[in-house]
């Protein structure tokens, strides 16, 4: 219970800190993400709310059950299992948020980015 109270007082300390930065990392992994998809001409939308994300395998935009049933969940595995073997560790299923922490760097989200890269590039072999 105090490690958890700590890292509340800690965040609310830091807010102006970690919020903005966290908001920024976020952007760039989920777009950049996002561009890479398209310039391998893999259909993929996202929905993103500060540094929770979710990458859909389908025509967007995904707002409920019945538009996110429609993605491509064999090309979402397939993804996922690129990226795991990338040491890129995303939710397992296409229905589950992904999150950025403020321990992810610049590095991090430019790993990733590229990490996905590869995967629809070997998605489009």
């Amino acid at each position: 219970m105090a490690a958890g109270i700590a890292q509340v007082k800690h965040l609310r300390w830091k807010k102006n800190e970690i919020y903005p930065r966290l908001e920024a990392l976020s952007a760039k992994l989920v777009e950049g993400v996002a561009a890479t998809a398209k310039a391998a001409g893999v259909t993929l939308c996202f929905n993103r709310v500060g540094s929770m994300f979710t990458w859909f395998f389908t025509e967007g935009p995904v707002t409920d059950w019945d538009t996110a049933a429609k993605s491509d969940i064999a090309a979402f595995g397939r993804f996922f299992r690129t990226m795991l073997d990338a040491g890129i560790y995303l939710p397992p299923s296409q229905f589950e948020a992904a999150f950025l922490s403020g321990a992810h760097s610049e590095e991090d989200v430019q790993r990733t980015i590229e990490a996905a890269r590869k995967a629809f590039a070997a998605a489009k072999k």
